[in-house]
């Protein structure tokens, strides 16, 4: 049974989703952009070690409060770690942000202009694990490149089944089916995603609900019926490689959609900032992508 606070909260309120769960072949990426160098460690322990420090600073910030920031998505490693001596997601309930965790184990090669989810046989004890740590949902990212329909209802039925599994493991799926935002055949896959998602949401059961987590549409307003879907929760945005002054213009346009951003929140953060830098650099990114989620009105560069 889910958790009817953070239902309410996530379908009602005012703010965004963070997104903190680069995992493993993206970590060294996302520390060189925190000001860290890959010869500050020397193995896998010690690189995650580093960004669960950067995720930790983030959580504590005096500026990562439940007032704006609605959930954050964790990486598994960030789930079972600690902040504060605290297990991260009790820590995040107590700032009033509900905890979600990635559950995919990354792609597998293209075909039919799309990237599928890796199998993941230990799901059914890793959704255990998280429940039982008080995560409230899940999300899972597949990758469309072109506007192949086959390719398209492929990823959106796999999303769906993963879907339902996490659903009869007591938590909230996010589904993540993103289209690449470079794609020369970006409007009409977009247009493909729609209408396979609408599919699988019409199959679902009577009382049923997920979420998804969708790139910004080449055509504002395009998922119009996926925020107005009964099935559906909450639509959250990737920021998909646009800069965040970008992606909150691209959100502005799009009413009942908000941010689950990650890059476009955490960018301009680094580790040699003092925390007064620190709290202030992230106040600002916070209260820009508040903006667009919540009022729909894009900061003024």
């Amino acid at each position: 049974m889910l958790d009817q606070d953070m239902v309410k909260k996530v379908s009602d309120g005012q703010g965004f989703i963070a997104a903190l769960d680069q995992s493993g072949g993206s970590t060294p990426k996302a520390l060189k952009g925190y000001g860290v160098e890959e010869s500050a460690w020397s193995n896998d322990e010690e690189m995650f070690g580093l960004i669960h420090g950067m995720r930790s600073r983030v959580i504590t910030s005096p500026a990562f409060t439940g007032d704006k920031v609605l959930g954050a998505i964790l990486f598994e490693r960030t789930m079972d770690g600690t902040v504060d001596g605290k297990p991260t997601p009790t820590a995040l309930i107590e700032r009033g942000v509900v905890p979600f965790i990635k559950i995919d184990k990354g792609l597998e090669d293209e075909a039919n202009g799309v990237q599928l989810m890796k199998p993941m046989p230990e799901l059914d004890a890793l959704l255990a694990r998280a429940k039982g740590l008080g995560v409230f949902g899940t999300k899972e990212r597949s990758v469309v490149n072109l506007a192949n329909r086959e390719g398209i209802a492929a990823v959106v039925a796999q999303q769906f089944e993963v879907g339902r599994q996490v659903l009869a493991g007591g938590l909230m799926p996010i589904i993540e089916p993103e289209v690449n935002i470079k794609s020369p055949e970006r409007a009409e896959a977009d247009q493909i995603l729609l209408e396979e998602i609408l599919k699988q949401l019409d199959a679902l059961p009577e009382g049923e609900q997920v979420m998804l987590k969708l790139s910004l549409p080449a055509k504002a307003g395009l998922f119009d019926p996926l925020v107005d879907h009964p099935k559906v929760l909450r639509v959250v945005a990737l920021s998909g490689g646009f800069s965040r002054t970008e992606a909150c213009a691209e959100l502005a346009k799009n009413r009942g959609i908000i941010a689950s951003f990650s890059r476009a929140l955490l960018n301009d953060l680094r580790h040699q900032m003092s925390d007064d830098e620190f709290n202030a650099s992230l106040g600002e990114a916070i209260d820009e992508i508040y903006a667009a989620s919540a009022t729909k009105t894009p900061v003024a560069a």
